[in-house]
């Protein structure tokens, strides 16, 4: 059998060589082309609700924000787990569900427990469900710093120049902001309902 092939190959010279080429250019083709990740997406169907807590303490977070949205989410169908993360001034919230719940009706789930959640919150806490994004999707912190430039400043200027360029980039969903100092017209249209976050 191998001699065949071998009497094969010398005999039709050409047409392997023909062959060989195109293999060797499907392989480039393929290696150009070939979808690499760092990380396989192995990410369970999950909901994220970002807390900002201006001020407080994470003992203070934990106890007065995430502690009471995570009471209320439990109980949601299909929930497998909710876990929070308690920072300085910051809670996010992860509603985890089954594998085979829907993504958007798992956030109009968790959507429809926030307003429960929202009235056993501190006055000036205000809770937003995150972009959809996997388990991965947080991929950078970052933080704004500059001589003479006051928190207010700072806070400005992420909001208003930073947060809206790096949104245009490819593959970014949404740039979550906590810390600083809001100024107060920035914070009358957010009171009045005027500002609208979207999300791409």
């Amino acid at each position: 059998m191998i001699d065949k092939i071998i009497t094969f190959a010398l005999q039709q010279r050409f047409l392997v060589l023909t062959f060989t080429l195109l293999l060797i250019g499907l392989g480039v083709y393929s290696a150009k082309n070939l979808p690499i990740d760092a990380f396989p997406d192995v990410t369970n169907i999950q909901v994220q609700i970002i807390t900002e807590a201006e001020g407080m303490a994470p003992t203070e977070v934990e106890k007065l924000v995430s502690f009471p949205i995570e009471v209320t989410m439990t109980g949601i169908p299909k929930v497998t787990e909710v876990r929070s993360l308690s920072k300085i001034g910051l809670s996010v919230v992860t509603v985890v569900f089954e594998d085979d719940m829907d993504t958007y009706f798992a956030r109009q789930l968790v959507f429809e427990r926030l307003q429960q959640a929202k009235e056993n919150l501190p006055p000036g806490v205000d809770a937003e469900m995150g972009p959809i994004s996997t388990g991965l999707g947080e991929i950078y912190q970052y933080a704004v710093e500059g001589d003479g430039y006051n928190p207010i400043e700072l806070r400005t200027i992420q909001d208003w120049i930073i947060r809206p360029i790096l949104r245009t980039v490819p593959g970014v969903a949404d740039v979550n902001s906590f810390g600083g100092l809001i100024h107060q017209s920035y914070l009358h249209r957010l009171h009045r309902g005027l500002y609208v976050e979207s999300v791409l």
